[in-house]
């Protein structure tokens, strides 16, 4: 059995993980780096000629989840290898695609890159997926991506569980740890555990439920008629904490076209199971129609923006008494504060509102004392193999086991029958 970081081990984002048998390679993610605010990703894997050698002999590739960072390098992938993704991710990925390739500048999207996503194969929760001689088994996890998944390895008899992104304080985040208990290692031990560590570089962010985030809203909402929230347009929790929040105070709830296919797909596959994700009273916005702003002056709105969207805020904004309205900054802040991650069309959005800013956010990331807790109770008799993260070697200081912070690989290593091998350079 060997295990490969390629990515990852230093990094959050540009995450690849292998793992292999004398029979059969898969892939773990193909993502790409994150950028660095306006600056475009710094990433020498993307291209055809560097994911066509890593691939070379990969039998299919599993995705997480729909966030760039774990699957945008999809599109350098050669035809004959089977790229695997939850079916909802899919239909968001499609959707993002589809809107992006309208977009004239820089073409960011190609008819090529939908053409191979439709080839996507898709699973489902607890759908047992062989290839060649490794058995994977997709488990749902909270992030704040819908339809986000932990894969469960087996091969060579051996166990391994690649949790990707999670987090325990999302709306359906409390069912992580009687899935990990009564599911996963009801069946047999785990021997290795490879897991996110994001939250480990910071601490100093407040984390909150996505209830909180909901409550917190309706308050804001009762203190100002006309709210405009910039947040992820595919953070299903996120959205539905909004979308909540502006039914419980009686407004109207507006998005852009784009959005409204995105809140469609969520209302018909998740909604068609949880009441929290339906989307079924919100309007698209047209701007510049009179009838409909004499009816929003009236009710109110919570209104989901974007950086396109900056002259459309700037012109309503003089149509609208400035001490009743608010921007809601909803994503992380590191986007606004000084600094290399800063992006500046958010500030620029945030400048408009003169000082009437409320930041309200909550990481989509497990929290050092989640961590602790799957690491506890998960137990691996092998190894834990921290990823997506920039301060790995913090996982020992975590209220864990002794004989487990043994465990902690952060260095290539055999053990166990496993080799394990660690990319150090993996920014590259």
């Amino acid at each position: 059995m060997q295990i490969t970081i390629h990515r990852g081990i230093n990094q959050i984002g540009g995450c690849i993980t292998e793992i292999a048998t004398d029979k059969t390679r898969i892939l773990i993610d193909l993502g790409q780096n994150l950028p660095k605010g306006n600056v475009p990703s710094d990433d020498n894997m993307a291209n055809k000629e560097n994911i066509e050698d890593l691939t070379k002999g990969v039998n299919a590739i599993f995705y997480t989840h729909y966030h760039g960072d774990h699957v945008e390098l999809f599109k350098y992938v050669p035809e004959g290898i089977e790229q695997h993704i939850g079916e909802v991710a899919k239909q968001v990925m499609l959707c993002k695609y589809e809107a992006l390739i309208h977009i004239p500048e820089d073409a960011p999207v190609k008819v090529e890159d939908i053409q191979l996503l439709e080839l996507f194969k898709t699973f489902r929760e607890k759908q047992e997926i062989p290839i060649g001689n490794i058995k994977i088994t997709p488990y749902f996890v909270s992030h704040s991506a819908c339809d986000a998944y932990m894969f469960l390895i087996e091969a060579e008899g051996k166990r391994i569980l690649h949790t990707g992104d999670f987090r325990d304080h999302g709306y359906l985040g409390k069912g992580l740890m009687q899935v990990l208990e009564k599911i996963i290692l009801h069946k047999g031990a785990i021997d290795v555990l490879i897991t996110e560590g994001t939250m480990l570089s910071r601490s100093t962010e407040k984390v909150l439920h996505e209830n909180d985030i909901k409550l917190n809203a309706i308050e804001l909402m009762r203190q100002h008629k006309y709210v405009f929230v910039l947040c992820s347009s595919t953070d299903i929790d996120r959205l539905a904490s909004f979308y909540q929040a502006a039914q419980e105070t009686d407004r109207s709830f507006l998005y852009d076209n784009y959005q409204k296919n995105v809140l469609n797909i969520f209302t018909e596959t998740k909604g068609a199971i949880y009441k929290l994700f339906r989307f079924d009273n919100g309007y698209y916005y047209k701007h510049g129609h009179k009838k409909q702003l004499d009816i929003l002056k009236g009710k109110g709105f919570c209104m989901l923006v974007r950086p396109k969207h900056y002259d459309q805020i700037k012109e309503l904004l003089t149509q609208l008494p400035e001490e009743q309205t608010l921007f809601i900054y909803s994503m992380w802040s590191g986007y606004l504060n000084e600094g290399e991650n800063q992006k500046k069309e958010y500030v620029k959005i945030e400048k408009l509102f003169k000082g009437r800013v409320k930041r309200l956010h909550t990481s989509g990331h497990a929290t050092p004392e989640a961590l602790a807790k799957v690491c506890n109770l998960v137990n691996p008799t092998t190894a834990i193999i921290p990823i997506h993260s920039e301060a790995s070697s913090n996982y020992a200081n975590l209220p864990i086991t002794e004989h487990l912070r043994q465990k902690i690989m952060t260095t290539s290593c055999s053990i166990d029958s496993v080799n394990i091998g660690i990319n150090q350079n993996s920014t590259n």
